[in-house]
């Protein structure tokens, strides 16, 4: 099995901004958050670097009523030191957040080792690679998805017939 590796897009945040709600401040760094799906509260700690910013943030929404819905995770932070995003709240980050995957197989190409592509939500491949894709659409999309681990093992062997090697993600 391959390990999930975030490449710091954010995509994953942006989306969940709706949803993960800072209600009260604790402290500095410490906020009470509801996860609105669940209504389950949480306590995370804001990295220090990271604690005048989303306690603005914070003031900014609570003091304008701001409606969370389109927004993206107050928790979202643009990398400083390079490309792409950072939570300002990593280590003590929700569940949902934690077993969150964006991708749950990769594909490579065997003969080369070369990746082709991921296998992104319950069916939706990301590639490409047009003859891997239209294996997907010819074979696999069509599979039955009543028991998630019959569907990777027909998928891992539909891909292997034509020369491709499937790797499962693991959080």
């Amino acid at each position: 099995m391959a390990t999930f590796i975030c490449d710091r897009c954010g995509k994953c945040c942006r989306s969940f901004g709706a949803f993960i709600t800072p209600e009260r401040q604790l402290g500095e760094r410490d906020y009470y958050c509801r996860y609105g799906i669940t209504g389950e509260i949480f306590l995370v700690n804001v990295q220090p670097e990271y604690a005048g910013e989303i306690a603005d943030a914070f003031d900014e929404l609570t003091g304008a009523g701001q409606d969370a819905s389109g927004r993206a995770c107050i928790f979202l932070r643009e990398n400083r030191k390079g490309r792409g995003y950072s939570c300002a709240v990593y280590p003590s980050r929700p569940s949902v957040c934690r077993d969150f995957l964006c991708y749950r197989m990769l594909i490579y190409l065997d003969a080369s080792g070369e990746l082709r592509g991921k296998v992104i939500g319950a069916n939706d491949l990301r590639t490409k690679d047009a003859v891997l894709k239209e294996i997907w659409d010819e074979e696999i999309s069509k599979l039955p998805r009543s028991d998630d681990s019959a569907w990777s093992g027909s998928v891992l062997k539909i891909l292997a017939s034509h020369g491709y090697r499937g790797e499962p993600v693991e959080g």
